[in-house]
């Protein structure tokens, strides 16, 4: 009896061993137990590569067609509108996207403590920062075509990926692999190689004038940038909307200091909207969604990966 009751413990032993492991050996007991997480864990990645790689592609696209819309925007070699009133019309589009985004939230979340716009004034007080920044860098990205064409200008625009890359290691103190640092060598190398003019008097292609603003623009955009990430991703929990919302605030405050100061009495005279053409709209709607998505960029993934 006890040698038959040995056998049948054996015998069912080895059903239950067949029961919960599959042909290949795994045991489906413990895949099961793990597959619903796993199928999450592996879902939520996939969802979140997916969101990065639409938001870069986007941002790749508006920002290559920038230079294009910018010169198309001119009549007969000059700006007919106030270049002040497109950049204060840039932040108000964008604040007011963001608000509209918001508003979308709030009606399917709630308002929580993560998306409502109220906040602390030591949160606030780091936005004027690289709100005055960009501000001035988008103004030099108006006036530099007066010395480089479209072609040239996306050539020196990529002095931001390198400026972008010595701030990203000062600042933030992140790493950077050698393969990277060569990548910024050879960058730069290419950048000057391709405004060599062997065919002239003169070495450079681009005026020194184009190439001071070029670099005036790279250093401001990087340092702009990786300051705006380190807000950014101080508190990642925070909306980014409301982020965007308080940082385009602050745009819209100093790029109306500089319509006073340029632009006033052109404004006064001939009207906010003055020489805006169908280009020009389509201009500061790019403008609008190119500075959403590289917020986007800086909140899901960094500035490397935006330049």
């Amino acid at each position: 009896m006890e040698y038959r009751r040995v056998k049948d413990q054996e015998s069912y032993d080895a059903v239950s061993q067949k029961d919960i492991e599959s042909p290949d050996g795994r045991s489906l007991s413990s895949t099961a137990a793990t597959s619903p997480l796993g199928t999450a864990a592996g879902s939520k990645g996939k969802n979140s590569w997916k969101q990065k790689s639409i938001v870069t592609i986007a941002l790749t696209l508006l920002t290559s067609s920038q230079a294009i819309l910018i010169v198309w925007s001119k009549r007969a070699g000059k700006y007919e509108y106030s270049v002040t009133t497109a950049n204060f019309s840039v932040e108000a589009l964008k604040c007011l996207l963001s608000l509209l985004a918001l508003y979308r939230t709030w009606n399917s979340q709630g308002v929580t403590e993560d998306n409502r716009l109220s906040t602390s004034f030591d949160e606030v007080s780091v936005y004027p920062i690289p709100a005055v920044l960009y501000m001035v860098k988008n103004l030099l990205q108006y006036y530099i075509f007066a010395y480089v064409d479209a072609p040239a200008y996306q050539i020196l625009k990529n002095l931001n990926i390198i400026s972008t890359g010595v701030l990203y290691r000062i600042i933030l103190k992140k790493k950077l692999s050698e393969i990277q640092w060569a990548a910024f060598i050879l960058l730069c190398a290419g950048c000057t190689t391709a405004q060599l003019n062997p065919s002239s008097d003169h070495v450079l292609q681009t005026p020194i004038q184009g190439w001071m603003m070029a670099i005036v623009m790279a250093l401001l955009s990087g340092f702009a940038g990786v300051y705006t990430e380190a807000i950014i991703k101080k508190r990642p929990s925070r909306n980014i909307n409301v982020q965007n919302f308080w940082l385009y605030i602050f745009g819209m405050l100093f790029n109306l200091v500089a319509i006073c100061v340029q632009d006033f009495d052109a404004v006064m005279n001939k009207g906010f909207f003055h020489g805006y053409s169908f280009i020009t709209l389509l201009m500061i709607l790019n403008h609008a969604l190119s500075g959403i998505a590289v917020s986007m960029v800086m909140k899901y993934a960094d500035n490397i990966v935006k330049v």
